[in-house]
């Protein structure tokens, strides 16, 4: 088959160009502008497009289809050209429910944890020889690309999305994938650009129960009061509802144990939040037929997925780690969990706001108590962000009353970042740092070089 990708630059775009790519298909695409690592990723394989712009003439009968990306507007000259022709155009999740129509559908939805429990369902299959297709939001160790398609796999595992499906379909990715395992890993409010009140984000969320297929199975955090009211109440006759807790554990110089059928096993993860995405997984699993002694045989081994809880460095004096945490409650999730795993530790919490929903002034408030479990508490926001996101100005003041925690500090440029997280490099001190961004292009390896001189001896 040959496919065209309109916008193919993208993060989610490029990987799945890749996978077509490894499949056997034949791919080409086009852009405005690609970066890393997109860029690097594409040229690896042969992808990267000879030139940047949009190119009509690219688009021809010969195409078996088009794929278009976030970024190909309405009026994108390929996308008329391919229209006028009559070809079959896809966005990203419509393309995947297309692929996977003949699976098993595996859909982790949620306003958190849906990479880390998507991840962990990738694990145990691996580990097992489960052959699957998946699509993940994160690298993860084992596995090359992050989204993987085959004609053969009678089962498919995807990271459900309540973020639109292209710009010209507004519908959620989520509602598009149909799926017959659901999982709903938690609500609190995100993407206010796009879901104006609670209320309307909740929304999306029915639908997503509604969309799954009949007699199908609705895995849901039952500690969170309103995912299971809502999860209890909408899921239809003919859907199987079920819920989980967060496992028995126990904390015991840095490790967690968790216990299952009288047995315990040292897992990697650590967290309460951790720990109900790792039960979900394993309801999941169970789903698959993959029994408990299984399942946690696999799970020791899982280190978490790329800038999930990652350790970057540890040597006894300071410990470094980086976590993909920006709304406010998985910000609150991952800094209590951190302190809870090394309460001997001063905690040193530094998160970045990046994201339409965190660089509001309307939204600030929801961030209240969010770092509370910190020692010192550290925010970071670039003010070139809210230019190219045409928002209103904000100013530390307002974050710092959002937060509502003492001694909070803001920073805005990444130069006075990094002075201030070296002055932190002093022993029994943990640095946390949480963005879905880099801090303004924050030199993260230049600070571990600096830990490891500091205490060389």
């Amino acid at each position: 088959m040959h496919y065209h990708f309109i916008a193919i630059g993208g993060s989610a775009m490029h990987n799945l160009a890749i996978a077509l790519h490894l499949k056997g298909d034949q791919i080409t695409g086009s852009d405005d502008e690609i970066f890393e690592p997109s860029r690097g990723r594409l040229k690896q394989h042969g992808l990267l497009p000879s030139a940047t712009g949009w190119f009509p003439e690219r688009i021809h009968s010969g195409l078996d289809a088009v794929i278009a990306g976030m970024h190909a507007r309405p009026d994108n000259p390929e996308l008329r050209k391919a229209r006028s022709l009559g070809l079959p155009v896809y966005s990203y999740p419509e393309f995947l429910y297309a692929h996977a129509k003949e699976k098993t559908r595996v859909v982790i939805g949620g306003s958190h944890g849906k990479t880390t429990i998507t991840s962990m369902i990738l694990h145990v299959l691996q580990h097992h020889g489960i052959d699957t297709d998946y699509m993940v939001g994160a690298q993860l160790e084992g596995f090359d690309v992050m989204v993987k398609l085959t004609d053969d796999a009678g089962l498919m595992v995807m990271e459900g999305d309540e973020y639109p499906s292209g710009p010209t379909d507004p519908r959620p990715k989520f509602h598009v994938y149909k799926p017959h395992i659901a999982v709903i890993s938690g609500i609190s409010w995100d993407h206010i650009n796009v879901f104006k009140t609670f209320e309307s984000y909740l929304d999306q969320f029915r639908t997503f129960i509604h969309q799954i297929e009949q007699g199908g199975k609705l895995i849901f955090d039952d500690a969170d009061q309103l995912v299971s009211r809502l999860c209890r109440n909408e899921a239809p006759e003919n859907i199987s509802t079920i819920p989980y807790v967060i496992p028995r554990f126990s904390i015991s110089e840095g490790t967690t144990h968790v216990f299952t059928d009288d047995e315990a096993f040292p897992v990697h993860v650590f967290g309460r939040h951790n720990l109900l995405n790792l039960e979900a997984s394993r309801m999941v699993c169970q789903q698959l037929g993959v029994n408990n002694k299984a399942f946690f045989e696999a799970i020791q081994s899982f280190r978490g997925a790329s800038k999930r809880m990652e350790m970057l460095y540890d040597d006894g004096n300071t410990l470094i780690i980086r976590d993909f945490a920006h709304a406010p409650s998985k910000l609150k999730a991952t800094v209590k969990a951190v302190k809870e795993q090394y309460p001997e530790r001063k905690l040193i919490a530094c998160m970045e706001l990046h994201t339409y929903s965190s660089l509001s002034r309307e939204f600030m408030p929801q961030y209240r108590n969010s770092m509370e479990a910190a020692d010192e508490a550290i925010v970071f926001f670039n003010p070139e962000a809210l230019k190219l996101k045409r928002l209103p100005e904000l100013i530390p003041e307002d974050v710092i009353e959002g937060f509502g925690k003492p001694g909070l500090q803001v920073v805005t440029q990444a130069s006075k970042l990094d002075s201030l997280l070296q002055g932190h490099l002093e022993k029994n001190t943990c640095l946390l740092l949480m963005s879905s961004a880099a801090f303004g292009g924050l030199d993260i390896d230049g600070l571990i070089k600096e830990a490891k001189k500091k205490f060389e001896f």
